[in-house]
């Protein structure tokens, strides 16, 4: 065999041979590239050629052949304001002139510190006033977790062990984040590990504990106002203030994962704020950079953090944190982010996309027998398939959802499904028009696949 290489570093096979180098990229992602929740033997077997992005701009993706889709996901709800904003783009190069990392171990950094200042000015005064950077979602989910663990021990209080969950929840990968999800296959094979844990389908449920019990609850965590990975799943109205009163009385912190819902997502730049309510800690990853690069926030208040507060010896210190906290690239990223929430009014110009968005889902349950509810908060959807004979689900083995959206690139869609709810989450640059031709591509392939 022909170990050598052509000009373009594509290896050769037989008798020297060159592969496309398209051909050969899909063949090595086949190889080597464990791909996130995805079943490889499927994936290594199938007929279908990875799809391989090589570009973007706004709301649009451009794949390796040049194909242009409606980048119906977010690329997995991270982008906000579009690929290659401008503002972004510039605040990441002015960086990377700069530094591209440091530790924020014994040190720090500019945009870490003013990103600090911006994000806690984003909330009512005297509130939450702490930030801690980490990586990811479910890191930040780690952070809140152990720091309310360490407060109730370092204030007496190591009683209060058990955290509160909900049915359908999605809070991370990691161990302990995993443990107070309420979705089996994610956390199943971790049931006995992470932390203990209570869960509930509603918050009636939880009014109905004892005192006795409550007094032994460390935190209350919850998706505000929808879940993700439960399938767009919305929780009724007034909900999150119950809970806020609910730990009130009985000294509970309140711990809200906007992971996904934050950064204008449901109409509103968190979504506490359709309740006017502020948690005791609130988890941000995914837009906090815009989509750009992988950087998470745990905000808390003074009340937490000082805690924390005393001699070495004391042994006070949060002993948490990871190489690339703070990191400075993601930090400065961020900033260009809220910048273009400023710059451009962001928030104002999001009721009429809202609006849109929420016809056009609408329409497409009237249009298709192939959908039954459809649920939307601002620029978030799930439409559930169902079967058009008996109006009942789908059996999820077959893989329908995956099929339809498959089915929807031919139509310039790219999105994902949660099983069989086929999910829309645009970034906030989208346009009316786009909105239109994305739900219409999701009832043109539900159609295609199922019968017209």
């Amino acid at each position: 065999m022909d170990s050598g290489a052509d000009s373009d570093g594509v290896k050769s096979t037989g008798a020297g041979a060159a592969l496309d180098p398209v051909d050969s990229l899909r063949r090595l992602d086949k190889e080597h590239f464990w791909h996130p929740f995805t079943q490889m033997q499927d994936w290594a077997a199938s007929e279908d050629d990875p799809l391989i992005i090589t570009s973007g701009q706004g709301a649009i993706l451009t794949d390796i052949e040049g194909k242009e889709y409606l980048d119906g996901n977010s690329s997995i709800w991270t982008n906000i304001h579009g690929h290659r904003h401008p503002t972004i783009d510039a605040a990441i190069r002015d960086q990377l002139d700069r530094i591209a990392h440091c530790s924020a171990l014994g040190f720090s950094n500019e945009p870490a510190i003013l990103l600090a200042e911006k994000l806690t000015g984003l909330f009512p005064e005297n509130t939450l006033t702490r930030v801690f950077f980490s990586d990811n979602g479910s890191t930040a989910i780690e952070c809140a977790c152990r720091m309310a663990v360490q407060y109730r021990d370092l204030c007496g209080e190591s009683h209060r062990k058990r955290f509160v969950a909900f049915d359908g929840a999605y809070h991370g990968d990691t161990v302990g984040a995993a443990s107070l999800g309420g979705i089996a296959t994610f956390n199943g094979p971790f049931a006995t590990m992470g932390y203990p844990v209570s869960r509930f389908a509603e918050v009636e449920a939880l009014e109905q504990m004892s005192g006795d019990e409550a007094a032994e609850v460390n935190a209350v965590i919850i998706e505000p106002l929808i879940q993700g990975a439960a399938g767009m799943r919305l929780w009724p109205g007034g909900m999150l203030r119950r809970l806020r009163e609910w730990c009130d009385r009985h000294g509970a912190f309140l711990i809200l994962d906007e992971v996904m819902t934050g950064f204008g997502r449901t109409g509103r730049m968190f979504a506490c704020e359709h309740e006017e309510v502020i948690p005791d800690f609130l988890c941000l990853a995914k837009g906090l950079t815009g989509g750009y690069m992988p950087l998470a926030a745990t905000i808390t208040n003074e009340r937490v953090f000082e805690a924390f507060l005393g001699r070495y010896e004391e042994l006070k210190t949060f002993f948490y944190g990871h190489s690339y906290c703070a990191n400075p690239l993601g930090c400065a990223a961020a900033l260009g982010s809220l910048r273009v929430f400023e710059e451009e009014s962001v928030l104002a110009s999001l009721p009429d996309k809202v609006a849109a968005f929420s016809r056009a889902v609408g329409e497409a349950r009237e249009l298709s027998p192939h959908f039954g509810e459809v649920r939307q908060l601002g620029l978030i959807a799930g439409l559930d398939l169902i079967d058009r004979e008996t109006g009942g689900t789908l059996d999820w083995r077959r893989e329908t959802g995956a099929k339809v959206c498959r089915r929807a690139r031919a139509y310039g869609l790219l999105t994902r499904p949660i099983r069989d709810t086929l999910t829309l989450m645009p970034p906030l640059c989208v346009s009316e028009a786009q909105i239109h031709d994305a739900v219409a591509a999701l009832v043109r392939a539900a159609g295609d696949v199922l019968g017209k």
